[in-house]
């Protein structure tokens, strides 16, 4: 009985390792994973509690290998740390996610499905994000292609994403607490800016050459952040600028009078034709991976985990179940008033969930 009780545990230890692997090495395969979390921001001397709501896949979530734990400071948290220190409140994070989903995953069985979430009587911000596994998994499929290259896949995944993006916000404007005070959406950072670098196995039918993988992600890409900031100022939302602020140094490195983030941020008012043009050609030069995010000329930080997918983090974890569900928690503010100066606590941009809560924090609701 003992060898039959030792040979399951390790059958059950060799699939959930299966699993970890299959999920942190490519993601954007057809494998999810529910990561929620609810965890309470409770600040010393405070009674109102204020609710932030985030939903989307595993950038939210905090993904950060492991099928259990999540980032605790994922970029929502950190988010909620600054309005907790601005209103002086108590915040309710909840991030209902789930690794691995593309975007009408996203849509249907987190946003429509769990609307109760942004219908709470304290819902004050709702922010979501999607799209990533889309694309991740369209460029597994096109660097896969033999023969003649066929752009299908990422077309694909650009028409989905860009009909989901619309279709969030118009039910999160019909759905969401009448008290809400901001409702975001991140768009993408382009995660393996550099691996994409390379040339493809399918030939160009007009040519009979290979291309250039990453000529061919990433103006659908861009065409897809556009289209996050346009519908965002049509629908009311705030648009955070995920692919500048990760892209982009924090300094002007190519002399053009600005900072490279502020150079690559999208534009209200800009043509589609013009933002493809302006960040996907005019302004390439200043585009570095996220894996070497340039505070200066001579200091960078790494935004990217050793999965090439998903952001760095600080600090601890949130436990969520053996194989995904739901983890929950308070706990004081990490960062006291006086160490947010300017808006900015001390790592803000030293880890891409830091510096992707700090985004958020830009459109934080000056009162609740």
């Amino acid at each position: 009985m003992r060898t039959l009780c030792n040979s399951a545990a390790v059958r059950l230890g060799q699939a959930v390792l299966s699993l970890g692997i299959l999920l942190a090495g490519r993601e954007a395969l057809a494998n999810t994973l529910t990561q929620n979390s609810s965890w309470t921001i409770d600040r010393a001397g405070t009674t109102a509690k204020y609710r932030v709501v985030a939903y989307g896949d595993s950038i939210f979530a905090g993904y950060n290998g492991s099928l259990s734990n999540v980032d605790k400071r994922a970029a929502t948290w950190v988010q909620g740390e600054y309005l907790s220190n601005s209103w002086n409140s108590d915040i309710e994070v909840i991030r209902r996610t789930k690794s691995g989903a593309k975007a009408d995953d996203i849509y249907n069985n987190k946003i429509v499905n769990e609307k109760s979430h942004m219908q709470a009587a304290n819902t004050r911000v709702v922010t979501f994000e999607m799209c990533g596994n889309d694309f991740l998994q369209a460029r597994d499929s096109f660097a896969d292609q033999s023969g003649t290259c066929s752009y299908g896949v990422l077309d694909t995944a650009l028409a989905n994403c860009t009909k989901y993006q619309e279709l969030a916000m118009q039910f999160i404007n019909a759905n969401a607490n009448a008290a809400t005070k901001k409702k975001m959406i991140m768009n993408l950072y382009y995660p393996g800016y550099d691996a994409d670098n390379g040339m493809s196995s399918c030939t160009e039918a007009s040519t009979g050459q290979k291309i250039n993988k990453q000529d061919a992600m990433f103006p659908r890409l861009a065409r897809s952040n556009y289209r996050a900031c346009k519908f965002a100022a049509q629908y009311g939302f705030e648009c955070v600028d995920a692919f500048a602020e990760y892209m982009g140094a924090d300094y002007d490195s190519n002399g053009d009078g600005k900072i490279d983030v502020d150079g690559l941020r999208y534009i209200p008012g800009e043509t589609e034709e013009a933002y493809v043009k302006r960040i996907t050609s005019t302004l390439r030069g200043t585009i570095r991976d996220a894996n070497s995010h340039y505070e200066s000329a001579g200091t960078s930080f790494d935004y990217i985990l050793s999965d090439n997918t998903h952001p760095t983090y600080s600090g601890a974890t949130i436990y969520v179940g053996l194989l995904g569900g739901t983890g929950s928690g308070s706990g004081a503010p990490e960062y006291s008033g006086a160490q947010i100066v300017g808006g900015k606590n001390p790592v803000w941009n030293r880890f891409g969930h830091e510096r992707a809560g700090w985004a958020h924090a830009l459109f934080n609701p000056l009162a609740p």
